[in-house]
């Protein structure tokens, strides 16, 4: 007999197993944009006219609806994490097959996979293309390295909190599953790397 999980969505966990196939393509639907949500901001730019947001959701669900039974044997975390993992899992295959197989420096390529290595990198573009125009070049190139210096200067781990909750927009109980933290020091790094980044963004703002 399979044991109930510990989890919150104790719902969504029997209708999978109790829906198959149909309850799946249900609970994917509800939680399909925001997984494309995580692929848009996550996806390297060099998969761009390679690959479309699209396909990796297609090829996550196929993945979801195969490995399903282990999840509904072995929970762990909420339906939508899990759904959330496998789908980032599938990003970093289609990486792999992509990029990685072809090229010739196999090193240096590992060293830029899709993840929390790039969240500074991506944070700071997203955030430098809210204060500055795309007309305004040489200022947002110049804010783009201060604002990316700030972020580097961060955990990595209060990195990831940040683009977790800001642009996947994940709630802390769901931030502290992705990371395996408590919900509390989910919490905790959030407030301190905002709190932080704002003192950067207000100067960046006032022009120091």
């Amino acid at each position: 007999m399979t044991d109930s999980p510990a989890i919150d969505d104790h719902d969504e966990w029997f209708q999978l197993r109790r829906g198959g196939q149909e309850a799946v393509a249900r609970l994917f639907s509800q939680y399909r944009d925001r997984l494309e949500r995580m692929v848009r901001f996550r996806m390297d730019p060099r998969l761009s006219g390679r690959v479309d947001p699209d396909d990796v959701l297609q090829e996550a669900y196929l993945e979801i609806d195969r490995r399903v039974q282990d999840y509904i044997d072995r929970p762990s975390v909420p339906v939508f994490v899990w759904m959330r993992q496998m789908t980032w899992q599938t990003l970093i295959d289609i990486h792999r097959r992509h990029i990685i197989a072809k090229a010739r420096n196999v090193s240096q390529e590992v060293s830029r996979m899709p993840g929390p290595g790039l969240t500074s990198a991506s944070l700071a573009a997203q955030l430098v293309g809210h204060l500055t125009s795309p007309s305004q070049a040489a200022i947002r190139e110049e804010r783009l390295q201060r604002v990316r210096i700030a972020l580097d200067g961060m955990d990595e781990i209060d990195r990831e909190v940040l683009a977790l909750r800001h642009f996947e927009q994940l709630t802390n109980n769901e931030v502290a599953d992705v990371l395996g933290l408590q919900k509390a020091a989910a919490s905790n790094r959030y407030v301190r790397a905002l709190s932080r980044l704002k003192q950067t963004l207000d100067r960046e703002m006032s022009g120091d």
